[in-house]
């Protein structure tokens, strides 16, 4: 009985909407801890400069919706996290090590061949001189990309969905979006999206595959 609902899906084509860090890559935690430590500062620096700091929130929240790109960020971050810390590159550093979500990967892979609309939507962590979207080699994966350096707003502002859905051209009842923020879900939902929240990649793997009607096959 499953197998013929999961067979009808593939000849209608859904909208996948697709957060990157976290749903895209690893979890980046374990290796921004790794990179504290080889900058000489305590495991936890990064994500408490970066969250906890009232300017290292604004720096980020600027550098999300491209009001300050990222040199600017990365000079202003360096300066937080202790006056050792070499700007130069800054994030691309801390995220270099960051490995993509290979399955998660596969499985975006077999919903485009599959006929499925793929759109990015990410809130940015700068495009220049880090891309981490050409790093990890995904953003001709997408038909539509929302990213928010590049329109001005960022999850979970309502009308980055609304823009995601018109980019990629399908109503909201015909589409998925994944993130792992339990936070940028709801504004998803209220607008008739289904949603995936990504705690664990093979399982988010798992339910996209019966969603959609594919199988993520990872390349030998």
């Amino acid at each position: 009985m499953s197998h013929s609902i999961i067979d009808a899906s593939r000849y209608e084509p859904r909208g996948l909407i697709l957060d990157f860090a976290g749903v895209l890559t690893a979890s980046p935690l374990a290796v921004h801890r790794a990179w504290c430590v080889s900058e000489g500062l305590e495991p936890g620096a990064w994500r408490a400069t970066l969250n906890d700091h009232p300017e290292g929130r604004r720096l980020y929240a600027a550098l999300e919706i491209g009001e300050i790109g990222q040199a600017e960020w990365n000079e202003g971050t360096a300066a937080l996290l202790g006056a050792h810390v070499d700007p130069v590159n800054l994030m691309g550093r801390a995220w270099a090590e960051v490995p993509p979500a290979r399955r998660m990967v596969a499985l975006a892979r077999a919903a485009r061949a599959a006929g499925h609309r793929l759109a990015l939507l990410s809130n940015s962590f700068g495009l220049d001189p880090f891309n981490p979207y050409e790093h990890v080699g995904i953003w001709d994966l997408f038909d539509a990309h929302v990213v928010s350096e590049l329109v001005g707003m960022a999850k979970p502002d309502p009308a980055i969905y609304e823009l995601a859905l018109e980019r990629v051209g399908l109503p909201a009842e015909q589409c998925v979006f994944v993130d792992d923020h339990a936070v940028n879900l709801p504004p998803a939902a209220d607008l008739g999206i289904a949603t995936v929240h990504v705690t664990d990649e093979d399982a988010a793997v798992t339910e996209l595959e019966a969603l959609l009607g594919v199988t993520a096959v990872l390349a030998a």
